[in-house]
């Protein structure tokens, strides 16, 4: 048995309907789109949840909350993921990103206090938390905010 050997078992592939080749084929004429309304016309959709006229449910719930359009999203990292670089390292956002701990800045880069700092460096990062702040200062490193 070869490649071009192979086929599809019986039954499991059914052919396409092929609509509007003549009255013999069963599907000519209307092309199976029955007679009349919105359904038979060509570019004749239905919009997803409309509901014949009836106000749509989307419509009829009521509204909650509030989104702020000036939100700013950081891109989070911790102490105990400095552990992989060198002691003394001077390390900015390219090497963050480099390294693959930040994928996408976004607004910035916060830098957050989980784990521990056994080695001191020299971070450039956008915020820092207060905790994150004494581990490194602790360990001998530096904070630079950009």
């Amino acid at each position: 048995m070869r490649i071009h050997d192979l086929s599809p078992s019986k039954g499991s592939r059914k052919s396409t309907k092929r609509v509007g080749r003549g009255p013999g084929s069963g599907h000519g004429k209307t092309s199976c789109r029955g007679h009349k309304g919105q359904k038979s016309r060509s570019g004749g959709s239905i919009p997803p949840g409309f509901e014949g006229g009836q106000m749509p449910l989307h419509r009829r719930l009521p509204k909650r909350g509030f989104t702020n359009i000036f939100k700013k999203h950081y891109a989070l990292i911790n102490i105990k993921d400095l552990a992989r670089f060198d002691p003394n390292s001077d390390l900015g956002i390219a090497d963050l990103k480099n390294s693959g701990l930040v994928k996408k800045v976004g607004d910035g880069v916060k830098l957050l206090g989980d784990g521990e700092m056994t080695h001191p460096v020299t971070i450039k990062v956008n915020k820092v938390s207060k905790t994150a702040r004494a581990k490194i200062e602790a360990a001998g490193g530096k904070i630079e905010i950009i």
